[in-house]
């Protein structure tokens, strides 16, 4: 054998393979510096030779000598080498592995998939992952086609172990494909080889295991299989004995997986329903906590199909709906509102300070719920004799038990069924309140409380159940109990804050007048508490602050401004220079956050009335100075908040922003190029028009910066696609406010809202995608509406008589595509009257010629929605002038 040249590239790769070991090792040191130096090592390597890089970690993962957490390091590196969670940094990444050699590539799978046998089990696992991230690129290129099939028949031959990794594999790679890249006959194979593992005659528990989360993940390929009568039973009755299962990881896997089908195959279940009804119940009265909560998860889950099913259909059924509703809940009430009703006497001592906590007496209150929306008043009767006999009992779970129970069954349930029951029982839950000597039970009926006030009081509900009689009594015990523990006390905010919710459609005077001022002093009073850290207090004694300032009357206006200095104090005293550890930082940011969200709330209430709006002046250089100092702490969540309450003072001063915009401007510019927090970025694309129409043409000597930086943001595949269709509304806001000025920009704007109109008629897909291309259609419609508005009576109007072609295209393409919403619906009636109105003659010929603005115009004119109608009266009005010129 001759010697290998040290210069030959297998040379320098051997090199690489021994001295990658020390660096992962490194790389896991507890010294930083030595750790650092090893990352670095690591990224020069992959960025050097990627080809040598891929091939020594899947070596060092495949390696049985190496020591197990090098190799188990390697798997992940090469995972997290393969996938990311920003859209454009996977797509960067699957192009490098595509471009990838052939031949490494095919050493590098060889090793994976040698890696699956090894008797290492963290090794084996890893291999799993990262197999999966590559079958996700290669499947659907269709890439390493035989990857199916030598797994599945690993399945069958080898040791325990392998096989438990192989399922594993399996299952992972169901989660990294979509349904359609994989054939029926290779789902087939792949469900048989699952549904074998699964099985009770496999001895081996981790096989069995790996096989029933397996199952989990292959459950959406399964769609025709399910629609096979035999093929289905199969699946269920396996399904349903690994429920059974010795061990206890197999059982709630399997109850997962039950789940799953629950939500996935709803229609094909009515065979089954009266055995899943008996193991759950099974399982929820005798079996360990995290079965026992996946056996109530299945019923949460076929509420959640029912109530969805019975909205979208409103209760009539033709025969051509989707899915038939098959009243499941309905017909299980007499025994599954039992079963809940038992799970809520099974509550944890301390579960009310944790706010993570999730235990089986949480989840058969969340259920019964959820019982309770989809069956509505028939819940009544098998609930409130639970009530009754345990609501006065010794045993603090017993009270505690029955005061979830009614907290939970207020919504669904009409307002005729429910309100006797409240007058009832208000006066023992106000009593309660103050008295029960248990925490938990005055926890839960402040709940309660806030419930009856959330959906039974305001304006809708016919019977009121806050009379003048009892309103000071609420008032006076939901302050009383601000004093009470954090969690109490944070329950009680949030009843009052429905409390104040409910007045606020009920004319010039609100019951409440009287107490304001006591209301926001004891609200302040609890955002200084020493432990209103806890519980969220802090935080809910500011969203109810700003819900009884939301809400209040006229009557109230000068105590909402006296509020004003108080308010700004506070967020003074956060600024003061302390030196803060990182902790007292992360809750001085809360507060600063919680403080400016307050004052936009109060701004926009002084603003909404001449008197007030102008009392309020002499407070407004102030206030912007505090936000711009504001912006000099780096922190997401209070530049968001900063930011939407200088919107709100944009709106209340109008022209007389002009002054501050020299000192905004930066922080504006900082908030549109901030991709990363890109709710930042949003909520500045909607500030900036806001100040727009504040300014109207006092924003022209900012207008280069804004549009070249909103068009740079558009062009960017880096930021988040949520912030598209605000910057394009922007547009129009900006354009109506420089009028012909605008023509600067006309052609890039232009360019950028065609390319976009082309991409948002073109949709097939999921709601969430339909839902995101309706909100970009509307911010390009509110664009060209902005721009015809802004350039109407301008002699500059001709410029736009080229792109009238085009926009009406547009309208014709989201017609015909007929998945538009109401608010598109609008907006787009609104542009073609627009489109009228500017352009007069020369837009009457294009509009006559149009393929379908006559259909769409007659389809609104008949719309029930008023907002549509109005419009189509409008743009009806503006269409005949135009054609008649």
């Amino acid at each position: 054998m001759t010697k290998l040249n040290r210069s030959s590239p297998i040379g320098e790769r051997i090199v690489k393979v021994m001295e990658v070991t020390q660096v992962l090792l490194n790389a896991q040191s507890i010294d930083g510096s030595v750790r650092k130096n090893a990352e670095e090592s690591l990224k020069q390597f992959q960025e050097q030779n990627l080809p040598g890089f891929f091939l020594s970690l899947s070596g060092e993962l495949a390696n049985e000598e190496k020591p197990v957490e090098t190799r188990k390091l390697a798997g992940l590196i090469l995972k997290n080498a393969l996938d990311a969670k920003e859209q454009h940094r996977k797509f960067e990444l699957v192009q490098r592995w595509l471009l990838l050699d052939g031949n490494a590539k095919s050493q590098i799978k060889a090793f994976l998939l040698k890696t699956l046998s090894s008797p290492a089990s963290d090794a084996r696992s890893t291999a799993s992952q990262v197999i999966a991230k590559v079958a996700g690129i290669e499947l659907p290129q269709k890439q390493w086609p035989e990857l199916i099939s030598s797994l599945i028949s690993n399945v069958h031959q080898l040791p325990a172990h392998a096989k438990q990794a192989t399922l594993e594999t399996l299952g992972y790679l169901c989660e990294e494909v979509s349904p359609d890249v994989i054939d029926q006959d290779q789902v087939n194979k792949i469900l048989t080889a699952v549904i074998q593992g699964m099985s009770a005659s496999e001895g081996n528990t981790d096989v069995r295991l790996a096989a029933t989360k397996a199952l989990y993940n292959a459950l959406g390929f399964a769609q025709a299989n399910f629609s096979n009568d035999m093929e289905r039973d199969y699946i269920m009755r396996v399904v349903c004995e690994a429920t059974l299962s010795p061990e206890v990881r197999i059982r709630q896997a399997a109850f997962e997986c039950l789940v799953s089908i629950s939500s996935t195959y709803y229609e094909k279940l009515a065979p089954y329903i009266q055995d899943i009804f008996n193991i759950t119940a099974k399982a929820v009265k005798e079996d360990e906590e995290p079965v026992a909560l996946q056996g109530i998860e299945f019923w949460s889950s076929i509420c959640d199909e029912e109530i969805d099913i019975l909205e979208e259909y409103g209760g009539d059924f033709t025969g051509d709906s989707d899915i038939p509703c098959f009243y499941f809940i309905k017909q299980a009430l007499p025994a599954l509102v039992p079963m809940l009703l038992e799970t809520l006497l099974k509550q944890e001592e301390d579960q009310d300070q944790d706010e993570g906590a999730w235990n089986i007496a949480m989840a058969g209150g969340t259920c019964l719920g959820l019982v309770a929306r989809t069956v509505g008043d028939d819940i009544v009767p098998l609930v409130v004799p639970f009530i009754e006999e345990n609501i006065t009992k010794p045993d603090w779970r017993q009270r505690e038990g029955a005061t979830y129970a009614f907290g939970s069954i207020l919504e669904g349930p009409s307002p005729e069924k429910l309100i006797p029951l409240v007058n009832v029982a208000l006066n023992f839950m106000l009593s309660a309140l103050t008295k029960d000597p248990n925490s938990h039970v005055k926890d839960t009926t402040a709940w309660t409380l806030g419930r009856i006030f959330e959906f039974l009081h305001g304006s809708a509900v016919a019977s009121p159940i806050i009379t003048p009689a009892n309103c000071q009594q609420i008032v006076t015990v939901l302050l009383q109990c601000m004093k009470d523990t954090p969690n109490v006390a944070e329950k009680a905010c949030g009843a009052l804050y429905f409390l104040a919710q409910g007045y606020e459609e009920m004319g010039p005077s609100s019951p409440l007048t009287p107490f304001f001022q006591e209301i926001v002093q004891t609200l302040l009073s609890v955002t200084h508490r020493e432990d209103s850290g806890e519980s969220r207090l802090r935080t809910a004694a500011y969203e109810t602050l700003n819900e009884v300032v939301r809400c209040s009357t006229d009557e109230t206006a000068p105590l909402v401004l006296q509020l004003v200095p108080v308010i700004m104090m506070e967020l003074h005293n956060t600024l003061e220079g302390q030196k803060l550890s990182s902790d007292e930082r992360e809750k001085q940011n809360e507060l600063q956050g919680l403080l400016c969200g307050c004052l936009q709330v109060i701004i926009h209430k002084l603003g909404s009335s001449e008197p007030t709006k102008y009392a309020f002046i002499q407070y407004a250089d102030q206030i912007m100075g505090l936000f711009l100092r504001v912006f000099a702490c780096r922190n997401a969540t209070v530049h968001e908040e900063a930011m939407l309450a200088i919107g709100a003072l944009a709106y209340l001063t109008g022209a007389d922003f002009a002054k501050y915009m020299p000192e905004f401007y930066r922080y504006m510019e900082m908030g549109l190029q901030n991709f990363e927090e890109y709710q930042v970025c949003a909520v500045t694309v909607g500030v900036v028009g806001d100040i727009s129409r504040a300014l109207e043409e006092k924003i022209v000597p900012y207008c280069d910066g804004i549009m070249t930086q909103l068009l740079k943001n558009l062009s960017s595949n880096q930021l988040h696609r949520s912030v598209k269709p605000p910057i394009f509304s922007c547009f129009g806001d900006i354009a109506l406010a420089v009028a012909d000025y605008f023509e600067k920009y006309l052609m890039w704007a232009m360019s950028a809202l065609q390319s976009a109109a082309e991409l948002s008629t073109h949709t097939a897909g999921d709601d969430e995608l339909i839902e995101y291309t309706n909100s970009l259609r509307n911010g390009i419609l509110e664009a060209y509406s902005g721009i015809f508005q802004g350039f109407k009576n301008s002699p500059k109007t001709q410029l736009l008589i080229p792109y009238a072609p085009h926009i009406l295209q547009f309208l014709d393409g989201i017609y015909m595509g007929k998945d538009m919403d109401d608010v598109v619906m609008k907006t787009a009636i609104g542009v073609l009257g627009d489109l009228a109105d500017t352009l007069g003659s020369h837009a009457g010929s294009l509009i006559q010629q149009s393929v379908s603005s006559k259909d769409f115009l007659n389809e609104c004119l008949s719309s029930e929605d008023h907002m549509i109608k109005e419009s189509a009266e409008w743009a009806k009005l503006a269409v005949s002038r135009a054609i008649s010129v």
